[in-house]
């Protein structure tokens, strides 16, 4: 038994000078690795290393060809180019990877921001958790996380989780000797930084914070949960696979091909294709389960083997001839099948979901989505039924005592009889919540805002709730809870000389059936109705009993009310309104296929009329619709199976509830999102594939969410949605843009090696379309705005291929079409002597001639320029917009300049031509390359037209 006392706690200039001792409420994370050493784990990339070890052939080559061959010193230009290719895709992936880490980082402050209830100037006010400092008087409600170590002052009840530090998972708290546990770890009458408050509530003052805490010593810096393997990651993962694989056979098929083609297609050196199958075997089987030990001895096997075959024909088939030519010609056939790996092995993927993801997650912060975990972006994409609790997501959370009726009292005002007394005193002594007078004009509810809307009632009518408190020495207590639906305290009252009173407040039919007696002898009948007629207008409400209790009676057992004598003394109604918003969001996500759950503690009645008001419950549902908790407990799991795609409401909901809810849902392949900002709804929100918890909820059910909604409005998560399944589409839209020209890449290179011994693109050349596709296109289609059109669409089968039928006819038809162009056009170029784009006006094909480094040019940029367009039409996939719809693609454009500018400088800067082994092209030419490839824009346009109508 204790006597409460009034705390003024630390001033402002207290509180400055304990931070300036002490520090700030902070954990320091580990440093990082310094940035150089992370640039360079970018080379330990497989595909770097495999491009790194082209560059050092391509070096021994140029030296070859400078030393033995006495050539100029512009051989050199080609490895000098691959190199300065590596430096640019590392580098760019490094830049952006800084940059997502950036965006990633406000994770790891969302625990510092939360709010801690404490008592500073003699006023009960809320502060950020980092602001928190030693000596600070903080006050713990049910729920909370601990937010510094510190000595308890008061406890009431108070069972503390403290299994983050000494794995148990209830140690009771409390400030009584008598009562201390010697075999704790921790005192009893300490409570410590990251454990939470269980059940009751208690005051503590701040001993240590920040590093200084038992926490701090043992802190570990919270890490981006992306280890969760999503349908996406797994879908992406085999794509992935799949592509890498397919690189390898057109590698294989190059080298041999190329080489046949050096040895006028005779058939012996067909028995190159035995060892060259047998290498990329081992590398598509073998080389992700070796170690660098057994894979560079393989790489280096399989050399010597290919190079000694090849001296073997060279011997045979051209005696005679100069052998530098074969190692020459060996050497860049290798190097062009390493490139075409690197091409077309989607590395980029990672990049473009990684980004993504970054962009959402920051975009979602102005929508009020923080984020804490990175697959719920777009896992919420494809949620197919949301269960959301009611209080504060569909209404305003803003209580408001709306009626009263205290039966002992002949008008709603209070006055200064014997009822109003008791009615003064239980509100004020019974109850949890504060009331912040930080800000004279706008009073701040703290803690639970149905008690706190008890409490402005009483301000309201000129009544002082703290002075009350303060006064009554509080005997025991049982809190508020799910299952008993009442709180009761037993008080030494201050208002009748020191009188032992019982206080009783909660469900109104839970409470009267506690109760032997009714003020002014009402009828029960007369009560239910009264309540019906509350509830149905959607109100809460709650009801009001007391005892003057005798010191021999029984008053608690076994965590339940037994005293006999109990008097109820009325109800009260108090009023949430809906938002404003909810409607309309609730039938957005109706109408995107979503099927919206109402899990709630109140009655059906209340329930129902919610429901009508949102718009989720109508004229045509019934009983089969809407189920109470008792009710949802007895049913089995087969019956509940057949029932739960029916249900919109549970009403009297108890905690366990909603979690068998989420679970019933996934086992009828459902995807489901859950809302929640209790602790009870911590393992709901776990089960749920995607937990949402509310800004203003307990830190328990804000750990175990994937998303913190932080305007605790429905419309948010209707705006979260939007973004997942946008998210999903813009990395379709890569895929879309990578693959199809990795089809015209693949086969160009591929049917080339047939044609002539010199490939079309060369090495430096197909490694700035590697930077295009890859690094570039993850930047410009991974930051699309999201389009409200999705949210007319139904949700997305979840184990749906992420490459639809759409995407396949895109790939393969345009792709397809790209790779025939450019076929013709190397062909028309081989065939035919031309200098300027014109002459294919009046072509005359003669014999198979060598290509002109001016063809060659022409022939790179019109690649590029194709698919620089086919960007645009990439980024249109799906939308239902134009192509040149541009309004929120700042970031597209922007890069899509930088390509421009980068094809046209490579080719016109002298420097840069010798990198990439081209020469200046008339003023005449970049225009019908540019008007020409542009087609494959208006094209699309046009044929989008054309489906309109």
């Amino acid at each position: 038994m204790e006597q409460k006392h009034h705390y003024t706690g630390l001033t402002d200039a207290q509180v400055l000078e304990s931070r300036s001792k002490h520090g700030a409420n902070i954990l320091t994370p580990p440093e990082k690795e310094p940035l150089w050493k992370q640039f360079l784990e970018k080379f330990g990339d497989p595909l770097i290393i495999i491009l790194l070890i082209a560059g050092v052939l391509s070096i021994g080559i140029s030296c070859y060809e400078f030393w033995g061959l006495h050539e100029g010193a512009e051989t050199f230009f080609e490895p000098v180019g691959i190199f300065v290719a590596i430096l640019l895709a590392t580098g760019i992936a490094f830049i952006f990877e800084l940059k997502a880490d950036k965006q990633f980082s406000v994770l790891n402050q969302v625990n510092d921001d939360e709010m801690v209830e404490v008592i500073r100037n003699g006023n009960t006010t809320s502060i950020k958790k980092k602001d928190v400092v030693v000596g600070d008087i903080v006050v713990l409600n049910t729920g909370e996380e601990i937010p510094a170590d510190g000595e308890l002052l008061e406890a009431i009840t108070l069972n503390v989780d403290e299994s983050s530090l000494t794995g148990e998972p209830i140690c009771h708290k409390t400030i009584h000797e008598q009562e201390f546990d010697k075999d704790a770890t921790f005192p009893s009458n300490h409570v410590m930084r990251g454990t939470k408050v269980m059940e009751g509530h208690g005051i503590f003052k701040v001993l240590a914070v920040g590093d200084k805490t038992e926490n701090g010593k043992v802190f570990e810096a919270a890490q981006i949960d992306d280890s969760v393997r999503t349908p996406l990651n797994e879908q992406l993962d085999g794509l992935a696979d799949l592509i890498t694989k397919l690189s390898y056979i057109f590698a294989a098929l190059i080298i041999v091909l190329k080489l046949m083609v050096f040895f006028d297609w005779s058939p012996i050196v067909l028995t190159l294709a035995v060892p060259t199958a047998i290498f990329f075997w081992m590398v598509i089987k073998k080389f992700d389960d070796w170690s660098w030990k057994a894979v560079v001895p393989a790489i280096i096997g399989y050399f010597v083997i290919l190079m000694g075959m090849v001296v073997y024909f060279h011997d045979t088939l051209m005696p005679g001839e100069q052998i530098a030519k074969l190692i020459t010609y060996t050497l860049d056939t290798l190097m062009i099948a390493v490139t075409l790996v690197v091409v077309a092995v989607p590395e980029g993927l990672p990049m473009a979901v990684t980004l993504s993801l970054a962009y959402s997650m920051t975009r979602m912060m102005k929508t009020n989505n923080l984020v804490r975990k990175m697959h719920a972006c777009e896992t919420m994409g494809a949620t197919t039924v949301i269960c959301t609790d009611k209080t504060g997501t569909l209404t305003l959370n803003q209580m408001q005592v709306h009626d009263t009726n205290f039966y002992g009292l002949s008008a709603q005002t209070l006055g200064n009889d014997k009822g109003s007394l008791l009615i003064e005193e239980g509100i004020a002594v019974n109850s949890t919540a504060s009331l912040d007078y930080s800000d004279a004009e706008a009073v701040k509810v703290l803690g639970n805002p149905t008690e706190g809307a008890l409490l402005l009632w009483l301000k309201k009518a000129g009544v002082d709730y703290l002075n009350l408190r303060e006064s009554a020495e509080v005997l025991e207590e049982l809190p508020f809870s799910t299952e008993r639906k009442y709180m009761a305290t037993i008080v030494k009252s201050s208002l009748f000389g020191g009188k032992t009173i019982l206080y009783v407040k909660g469900a109104p039919e839970i409470v009267s059936g506690l109760c032997k007696n009714i003020e002014n002898n009402v009828s029960k009948i007369d009560i239910e109705n009264q309540l019906v007629e509350y509830q149905n207008q959607a109100m809460r409400t709650l009801g009001f009993a007391y005892q003057i209790i005798d010191s021999k009676a029984d008053v608690f057992k076994d965590g339940k009310v037994v005293a006999d004598n109990l008097t109820f003394m009325g109800v009260v109604a108090i009023s949430d309104p809906v938002r404003l918003d909810v409607p309309a969001a609730v039938a957005e996500c109706m109408n995107a296929g979503i099927n919206v759950k109402i899990v709630t503690g109140d009655t059906p009645g209340t329930a129902k009329e919610i429901g009508r008001q949102i718009g989720l419950w109508t004229a045509k549902d019934g009983d089969k619709n809407i189920i109470t908790g008792p009710e949802f407990a007895a049913l089995s799991d087969e019956e509940l199976d057949k029932r739960v795609l029916d249900l919109k409401i549970i009403s009297r909901a108890r905690p366990m509830d909603k979690k068998r809810l989420v679970e019933a849902l996934q086992r009828k392949n459902q995807v489901v999102a859950v809302t929640g900002d209790g602790t009870n709804d911590a393992p709901a929100l776990k089960a749920a594939h995607v937990g949402l918890s509310m800004g203003d909820g307990t830190s328990v059910a804000k750990e175990a969410s994937d998303i913190t909604i932080i305007d605790n409005s429905f419309s948010s998560i209707g705006k979260a949605v939007m973004w997942g399944r946008s998210l999903y589409q813009n990395i379709q839209r890569f895929l879309l843009f990578q693959l199809t020209v990795n089809v015209a890449a693949c086969f160009i290179v591929l049917f080339g090696a047939f044609m002539g011994e010199e490939s079309p693109l060369t090495v430096t050349q197909m490694l700035w379309v590697n930077l295009i596709m890859d690094t570039f296109a993850a930047m410009a289609l991974a930051s699309l705005p999201p389009s409200e059109s999705v949210m007319k669409d139904k949700p997305r089968d979840r184990n749906a291929f992420i490459l639809n039928k759409a995407m396949y006819q895109n790939i393969l038809g345009v792709g397809g079409f790209f790779f025939v162009l450019l076929l013709v056009l190397l062909y028309v170029f081989e065939h035919s002597n031309i200098t300027q784009l014109t002459d294919l006006l009046n072509v005359q094909l003669g014999a198979s001639d060598d290509l002109t480094p001016y063809e060659l040019t022409l022939f790179f940029t019109i690649f590029v320029m194709t698919h620089f367009f086919y960007l645009f039409c990439a980024r249109a996939f799906e939308t239902g917009k134009s192509a040149l719809h541009f309004k929120g693609c700042k970031g597209l454009l922007i890069i899509a300049a930088i390509i421009l500018a980068g094809q046209i400088a490579m080719v016109e800067i002298p420097g840069l031509q010798n990198f990439f082994n081209v020469t200046g092209l008339k003023f005449e030419d970049w225009v019908i390359i540019i008007v020409g490839s542009s087609l494959v824009l208006w094209i699309r346009e046009i044929w989008s037209l054309l489906k309109k109508i």
